[in-house]
């Protein structure tokens, strides 16, 4: 009997220390979290039934816990309500022009007059190579069949769910897409496409010399002698910080809390403690991005009003891109490892940029000369340059694309679930792809086929 006594408490005590180290409680938080601000980004942000975006969106990031979601969409006050377990509750409210926001007692307020965003998106009469106001349906057969190889779902395969395509070859339209639901006008999220924009704020900031990479990052949290107080804005940017702020999507990880349960996001990524030196070592997390994006909002100044203001005369006015939404977090921060929106043929335009070399259609340049070839550039050997991914490395990544058929001097802003702008600077091709993609492929091997297809087209 005692034997048998011993035996129970330590499975009972493994079992406690199980729920303590693992907190199914936060995941199941997290998970409220995550269903709140993504339905209320996909209902006030791009106009879509909040049910078609559970069964579709959440369906991808939460697998069979999409189905246990119940929300409330309260449309005059503009907010969506969700949980997931009886004591698991978030709710997301919308602000104009600043897109959704999980709401805590110590958010910062918004600005309450938002910053007018111009007209509809692609309902200007300028000919900037996007020919509003519809799709424009391809000529060459070879782009055609691989666009509908693109959209085309495969029965027993992962859903792919592909929503809006758009191809861009020597600096006009040349072939586009649209799911059922979805047009020209529809605002897409970005997933870590976003972590592309902050690349961009950084570019500026070090063009008009109010930043340079090389400089320390400067988190307050760090005082002299702490050794997180040597990581350099790029050593975050290239997500080499040596933070212990690992990236899983679990709803277990640092990175989970911090974007779904953090108010003060920024803040929550500072305090993680170091486990490598800076620079030595790469480990994608978002937790590098909001630290660089909380020194953007330091350096400009004026909150998330300026930050708006001069992301909007510095590169989207510039670019053309009309009505972008920035998402930010509960101290004002913007959330630029994943919350931007805008309309496909805007991330195309942003996609321009790079391919362009930093140089706007009207010939300004934005970004410092050689910044683009620095931010492609990998990291350590790893297919990850400085917001971008990038095949110039040795990585086996590299390998198996270029394989495929991808150019080698091809790079790309990925997100989560295929958000895709991939850009081949030698081909001057450009390809936004969205949807709500499953793993572990996300329609990478049509995108290819697609690309290979467009390459070749006169």
């Amino acid at each position: 009997m005692r034997v048998a006594a011993i035996a129970t408490a330590v499975v009972l005590g493994v079992a406690v220390a199980a729920v303590v180290a693992f907190r199914p409680d936060r995941a199941a938080e997290v998970g409220a979290g995550v269903a709140a601000e993504v339905l209320c980004s996909a209902v006030f942000v791009s106009g879509r039934p909040a049910e078609s975006a559970r069964t579709e969106e959440l369906g991808v990031l939460m697998g069979f816990a999409a189905r246990l979601v119940r929300y409330e969409v309260d449309a005059p006050a503009k907010t969506v309500r969700a949980r997931l377990v009886p004591l698991a509750r978030a709710t997301a409210r919308f602000t104009p022009g600043y897109g959704c926001r999980l709401q805590a007692p110590s958010d910062v307020s918004l600005p309450d007059v938002p910053l007018p965003e111009g007209p509809p998106p692609d309902e200007t009469a300028a000919d900037d190579g996007f020919a509003p106001p519809t799709p424009v349906a391809p000529t060459d057969a070879g782009i055609a069949a691989a666009l509908d190889r693109v959209f085309a779902e495969r029965p027993g395969a992962a859903p792919k769910q592909v929503k809006a395509v758009v191809v861009v070859k020597n600096g006009r339209v040349v072939a586009e897409r649209y799911a059922a639901g979805f047009s020209v006008r529809t605002r897409l999220r970005s997933y870590s496409v976003a972590k592309s924009f902050t690349n961009a704020l950084v570019g500026v900031l070090v063009r008009e010399g109010r930043l340079a990479v090389d400089q320390p990052l400067g988190a307050r949290e760090w005082p002299a002698g702490d050794p997180r107080a040597a990581i350099r804005i790029e050593d975050s940017m290239r997500m080499t910080s040596g933070l212990d702020a690992a990236e899983t999507g679990s709803g277990f990880d640092p990175v989970s809390r911090m974007l779904y349960l953090e108010p003060d996001m920024a803040g929550f990524a500072a305090s993680r403690p170091p486990k490598a030196p800076p620079g030595t070592v790469f480990e994608y997390s978002s937790a590098d991005t909001l630290l660089v994006d909380r020194r953007i909002v330091e350096v400009i100044g004026g909150g998330p009003a300026g930050v708006r203001a001069f992301a909007e005369s510095e590169l989207f006015r510039p670019l053309g891109m009309r009505g972008v939404t920035m998402e930010f977090d509960g101290r004002g921060v913007f959330v630029g490892s994943e919350r931007v929106y805008a309309t496909a043929r805007d991330f195309a335009r942003f996609g321009r940029l790079y391919l362009d070399d930093g140089i706007a259609p009207d010939g300004r340049r934005l970004l410092p000369e050689g910044w683009v070839a620095w931010s492609r550039r990998s990291t350590l050997g790893e297919p990850c340059g400085a917001g971008f991914w990038t095949l110039d490395g040795p990585s086996a990544f590299a390998a198996r694309w270029v394989g495929q058929g991808f150019p080698k001097d091809g790079f790309f802003a990925s997100g989560n679930l295929g958000q895709r702008i991939y850009i081949v600077s030698s081909r001057m091709l450009i390809v936004a792809r969205f949807g709500f993609s499953s793993p572990p492929d996300f329609g990478i091997a049509d995108d290819i086929t697609l690309i290979a297809a467009a390459v070749k087209a006169k």
